[in-house]
């Protein structure tokens, strides 16, 4: 089957991911910002990462830190960063700080006759920064992670 999400490299630094979800952007916004939602699509089953924690203040200057188990890792791996922008339910920008080629993602949130078009924008700070995540297979989570997110907001569409 064919994924409905794109996942391209658009620059030397930036990497873009699209797809378009049946719901309002109003329900698509609050999976992304709202932790009990959050945390039921967003780690990939076939990285085999767990929730530990997950601490999201979604607002402009607000921060988050998602904490994850591992079974090969006996520390948790955490990934933090802020909030640059909170435009609900449109637009969302963030940085991701845990190291030095941390990128800055903007997720955009258009919605068209009930459907809702989701952009991922990641702004690495070069060339090798990028090169590295792709290579690290970071990257590639973006299809398994939307069809997750699918999955969720038809159980959300139900229960509303």
């Amino acid at each position: 089957m064919n994924s409905r999400t794109t996942v391209e490299r658009t620059s030397d630094r930036e990497l873009v991911a699209t797809r378009t979800f049946d719901g309002p952007a109003r329900l698509v916004f609050e999976a992304w910002t709202k932790p009990e939602l959050f945390m039921q699509w967003w780690a990939p089953e076939s990285f085999g990462m767990t929730f530990l924690s997950c601490e999201i203040d979604v607002r402009t200057g607000g921060s988050y830190r998602f904490v994850f188990g591992h079974p090969a890792s006996e520390q948790p791996m955490a990934f933090f960063g802020r909030y640059i922008e909170v435009t609900p339910p449109s637009r969302l920008v963030w940085t991701d700080e845990e190291d030095e080629d941390g990128h800055v993602t903007t997720v955009t949130f258009e919605e068209k006759g009930g459907k809702t078009l989701v952009v991922v924008h990641a702004l690495y700070p070069s060339t090798e920064a990028l090169d590295g995540a792709i290579a690290s297979e970071s990257t590639g989570a973006w299809p398994e992670q939307f069809d997750a997110l699918d999955d969720l907001l038809t159980t959300l569409g139900a229960s509303v």
